[in-house]
């Protein structure tokens, strides 16, 4: 009977064994209730976002539009729908949070741990008898168990205390009862030793952290850039639109006036031509001009994201103008200072230097031979009962042990490489941010000379436009005397279609110029009053 119940516990075994041999297809589906809120009587926990703290006297935003009405939007309003709305941005959000989370585990690596451990042992065998050389039955049962707390310090020193208790019982000899507490402690002296070792992985996640901050600031001061850009080239687009239409109600006029000439015979029949075809060219810019219009609001609004659904056929109408007030640049080398403090790529950078050279710290400690001094001390009280056994703590029965540990790996090649490795990252590191701030250096003074030439453009074409319509009217009067021809009209108003663009698309594009310089400084979103908040 017995030994068919062997038997089946082994067969047991076996068929468990050759389980865990299956393919993963195999095994049943995951439990959906393990995904669910309140598994294990737990609730999933609240992950909060980095969020951005806007200025006190920020604008409100847009109250949604009724039916059929166009959002009335202003470029601060576009600014705060973006940071508030962006689906890009809330996924970057939790990318600090994720990195603040390492943190926390590297520094659990010094947490006390409570253990404990319970075992029972029963035994039934033959011996032979050394007195006699008979066989004799032998049957007995140990139990034992133990918990206590251990703990690694920064120091390099591990500590551990337990107290065991344990119980043997024998058919042979009298029943033993033996209670232990004990405390081991095992200090690092060359490998591992001092918090400036022992830390560099919290320190490390702690630079993880910050670097993430760095780039969520670079990745937002891309977007509001962006945004900005976007922004600004809508209004464009409408300020197009609106000089098409009136051009095109000009060249309609005009060719209704050649038509009336010719009908009285002023004109001859050929003057219509370069009128109709000048109206022909105002309706296909028009057409162009629209469908530009759309096409940037589509994109301005992907990056605003103000609905969930269907916010992509939401009418809008930019309520901000691009003019402003013009100032020369004239302090090249704060802006430059300004950028090494500021830009937050370089930041990041300069973090995770620092993160190399922690790295180098660690490789150099790897170097080292490992070399542990130890000591244990314990108490151990031994009786027939549970409860003598712990009161014969207190009696003269003691252990200690007291010594030292080394080993040393002969080459330690691993190390060696590890520790080159580390040396020329951080020799890569350090060369990389010179290169960084060098090209940072550069797009600053690009970013300034692209200022100053749209500044300067704007009086340039706004000189050309007004002595363009002194042409175009000077024209028009020899036109209406016969010394000119329609089609030097068409060329005159045309001529000043183009400055009329060119005058709009320089006040734009000196918008645009700044806020690239902006960006170049790393000020962007200090200029607008926006700050991340941990």
């Amino acid at each position: 009977m017995k030994t068919d119940g062997m038997f089946h516990l082994f067969r047991l075994a076996a068929v468990v064994l050759c389980a865990g041999c299956l393919p993963v297809a195999g095994w049943p589906p995951i439990p959906e209730s393990l995904d669910r809120p309140g598994h294990s009587g737990e609730s999933s926990p609240q992950v909060t976002p980095v969020i951005f703290r806007l200025p006190e006297k920020s604008v409100p935003a847009p109250a949604p539009p009724a039916a059929d009405e166009p959002l009335q939007l202003s470029i601060e309003q576009a600014i705060l729908l973006v940071l508030k709305n962006n689906r890009d941005l809330q996924a970057r959000q939790l990318t600090p949070v994720i990195a603040g989370t390492f943190e926390q585990i590297e520094r659990g690596k010094f947490d006390p741990e409570l253990f404990g451990e319970a075992e029972y042992f029963k035994e039934k065998a033959s011996e032979t008898s050394r007195s006699s050389g008979g066989l004799y039955q032998v049957a007995g049962t140990d139990t034992y168990a133990v918990t206590g707390l251990r703990q690694f310090l920064p120091t390099g020193t591990a500590v551990e205390a337990g107290l065991s208790h344990e119980r043997n019982i024998s058919n042979r000899e009298p029943e033993l009862q033996t209670a232990r507490a004990g405390l081991t402690l095992t200090q690092s002296l060359l490998r591992g030793l001092g918090p400036s070792v022992n830390l560099v992985a919290v320190r490390q996640a702690e630079l993880e952290t910050l670097a993430s901050l760095d780039e969520l600031r670079g990745f937002t001061e891309t977007l509001v850039a962006e945004t900005e850009t976007a922004y600004w080239n809508y209004v464009l687009a409408g300020e197009k639109i609106a000089i098409f239409e009136e051009s095109l109600r000009v060249a309609r006029k005009q060719r209704e006036e050649i038509e009336l000439r010719i009908q009285v015979g002023v004109l001859p029949e050929i003057e219509v031509a370069a009128a109709r075809a000048e109206e022909a060219l105002r309706v296909q810019a028009l057409i162009d001009a629209r469908s530009q219009l759309e096409d940037r609001r589509l994109r301005l609004l992907r990056l605003i994201s103000p609905s969930v659904n269907g916010h992509l056929d939401q009418p809008m109408e930019a309520v901000s103008g691009p003019r402003l007030e013009l100032n020369p640049i004239e302090d090249l080398k704060d802006r430059l200072q300004l950028a090494e403090k500021s830009r937050p790529d370089l930041n990041e950078a300069r973090l995770r230097l620092q993160q190399n050279r922690l790295e180098t710290i660690y490789t150099r400690n790897g170097l080292l031979p490992r070399l542990d001094f130890f000591i244990a001390l314990g108490k151990t009280g031994y009786a027939d009962t549970f409860s003598a056994a712990f009161r014969e703590l207190d009696g003269n029965t003691y252990d200690f042990t007291v010594g030292l540990r080394l080993s040393h790996i002969l080459g330690n090649r691993a190390a060696h490489a590890k520790d080159v490795a580390a040396h020329a990252s951080r020799q890569q590191a350090a060369a990389a941010i010179d290169n960084l701030k060098q090209l940072i250096r550069l797009e600053v003074r690009l970013g300034i000379n692209e200022v100053e030439r749209a500044r300067q453009q704007i009086g340039a074409t706004r000189e050309t436009r007004i002595f363009q319509e002194q042409t175009l009217a000077a024209e028009k009067e020899r036109f209406d005397v016969g010394t000119s021809t329609a089609l030097e009209v068409a060329q005159a108003q045309r001529d000043l279609l183009q400055i009329q663009i060119a005058e709009v698309e320089t006040i734009v594009n000196y918008r645009i110029a700044l806020v690239k310089l902006y960006l170049a400084e790393g000020s962007l979103l200090d200029r607008r009053g926006v700050s991340i908040q941990r």
